[in-house]
C-alpha cells in the first residue's frame, strides 16, 4: 500500500494524506508572506497581520465549509481527489466478521469536521502564542530580574490600550484582571507542553499505524468522527458536479424581490461561485509562487552573503644565496655545514633552508644569522622537522 500510486484502490497512500495535511500550513505561510510584502507599501495591511490567526481562520472557515458542503472533502483533500465518507462497522451474517460500510457525510459530521479543521487549530495557535510569550517573559525575568508587566498581561486578552485608572475601584479592577491573566498564563505554560506532546504523539502513532496498514484512520479526529478518507471514483466526481449545479440552481430559485434586485443578487452569487471555484487554483498558485520567490531571494541572499573565494596566492620566491654565505651542496639531502647526510633535520624559518640540528644550532648561536642567506636569525627560529623514514 505504501507504493500504491494508481487509482485501483480506494484507500489513499500515506504520502497523499501527508501532502493533504501539510498543504494548509504551506498556504498560511504563502499568505502571510504575501501580505507582509504588500504591507510594505500599504500600511493598512498591518492590521490584518496583527490578527493573522483570526484572518486565516475566517478564510479557512469559508473554504472548508464550502468544500465539505459541495464535495464531502476538506479543502486540501479535494485537491488530491479524496473524499470523506461515513464509516460504519457491521457484522456479516454467518461469518461473524466485521464489514466497513461507507455512506455520505451527515450534517453533524460536516459541522464537526469544520471544528476539527478550523476551530481546534485556531485555539492551538493561540495557546502556542501565549506559551511562547510567557516563556520569553520568564527568560527576561531570569536575565534582567522582575519587570512590571501588569498592564501588558491584562491587555493581552482585551486588546485595548493601557489606561491608568484614577480611582481605587479602577485600580482594584486592574489588579484583579492582572492576577487572573497571570494565573491563566501560568496554567497554560504548565499544561500546554504536555497537551502539545500528547497531541503530537497521538498524531505520530496514528500516522505510523496508517503507514503500516494497521488502521484505516489517518488521525484520531477522523476515528472520533467515524470518517474515512477514500479516493473519489469517476462516478463520484460526476455526481459532485451535478450536486453543485443543483445546489446553485436551488439558491438562485430562492431569490426574492423585484427583477432588478434578483439580477443584482444573481450577479453577486455568480461572482461568489467564480471566486470559490477558482479559489483552489489561485491558492495553489500562490503557494507555488511563494516557494519560488523564497528560493529566488534565498539564492540571491546566499550569493550576496557568501564569502568571496580568492585563488591561493603564489609561493614566495626562493631566498637568494649570499655571496659570502656557505654554498649549497649539489646533493639536496646533504647538510651545507657538515656536507654529511642530515641528522635530525631542522629548518631556519627566516630562509627555509634545512641543516643538521646540531650544526645549525651551533652556527646560529655563534653568528646570529642563516648560514646560506646571511639573514639575521636566532635559535628560536629553528624548527625540528619530523617525517617518516
Amino acid at each position: 500500500m505504501l507504493f500504491q500510486v494508481g487509482g485501483d484502490g480506494t484507500r489513499p497512500t500515506f504520502f497523499e494524506m501527508a501532502a493533504a495535511q501539510q498543504l494548509p500550513a504551506s498556504l498560511r505561510a504563502a499568505l502571510t508572506y504575501s501580505l507582509g510584502v504588500f504591507a510594505l507599501r500599504r500600511s493598512f495591511l498591518h492590521k490584518i497581520l496583527d490578527y493573522e490567526d483570526e484572518f486565516y481562520a475566517a478564510l479557512m472557515l469559508v473554504l472548508e465549509g464550502h468544500s465539505l458542503r459541495t464535495t464531502d472533502a476538506s479543502f486540501a483533500e479535494s485537491l488530491y481527489g479524496l473524499r470523506r465518507k461515513s464509516a460504519r462497522l457491521r457484522l456479516r451474517k454467518g461469518s461473524g466478521e466485521e464489514e466497513v460500510q461507507h455512506s455520505g457525510l451527515e450534517k453533524r459530521q460536516r459541522i464537526l469536521s469544520v471544528v476539527f479543521l478550523v476551530v481546534l487549530p485556531y485555539f492551538k495557535s493561540k495557546l502556542h502564542a501565549i506559551y511562547n510569550k510567557e516563556r520569553e517573559a520568564r527568560l527576561r525575568e531570569s536575565l534582567w530580574g522582575m519587570v512590571d508587566q501588569g498592564f501588558d498581561e491584562a491587555d493581552f486578552f482585551t486588546g485595548e490600550e493601557p489606561v491608568v485608572s484614577r480611582g481605587d475601584s479602577g485600580n482594584q479592577e486592574v489588579s484583579v484582571r492582572v492576577q487572573l491573566a497571570t494565573k491563566i498564563k501560568k496554567f497554560i505554560s504548565v499544561c500546554y507542553p504536555w497537551i502539545h506532546a500528547s497531541s503530537e504523539g497521538l498524531s505520530f502513532s496514528y500516522q505510523l499505524l496508517y503507514l503500516l496498514d494497521a488502521t484505516r484512520f489517518y488521525s484520531l479526529g477522523l476515528q472520533a468522527l467515524g470518517i474515512q478518507v477514500c479516493r473519489a471514483t469517476g462516478q463520484e466526481l460526476m455526481d459532485t458536479s451535478s450536486r453543485i449545479s443543483k445546489i446553485r440552481n436551488h439558491e438562485r430559485e430562492r431569490l426574492r424581490g423585484p427583477p432588478w434586485l434578483k439580477t443584482v443578487q444573481g450577479a453577486l452569487l455568480t461572482c461568489s461561485y467564480a471566486v470559490l471555484d477558482y479559489a483552489q487554483t489561485g491558492l495553489i498558485a500562490a503557494v507555488f509562487i511563494f516557494k519560488m520567490m523564497e528560493w529566488w531571494y534565498q539564492s540571491a541572499e546566499e550569493r550576496l552573503t557568501a564569502p568571496t573565494v580568492y585563488p591561493p596566492p603564489p609561493p614566495p620566491p626562493a631566498p637568494k644565496v649570499a655571496k659570502e654565505g656557505i654554498p649549497l651542496p649539489p646533493d639536496s639531502s646533504l647538510c651545507a655545514l657538515c656536507l654529511q647526510k642530515r641528522a635530525n633535520p631542522s629548518v631556519v624559518t627566516v630562509s627555509g633552508f634545512v641543516f643538521c640540528y646540531a650544526c645549525v644550532f651551533k652556527y646560529v648561536t655563534k653568528y646570529k644569522r642563516c648560514p646560506v642567506t646571511l639573514i639575521p636569525a636566532s635559535v628560536d627560529q629553528i624548527r625540528r622537522l619530523f617525517h617518516d623514514t
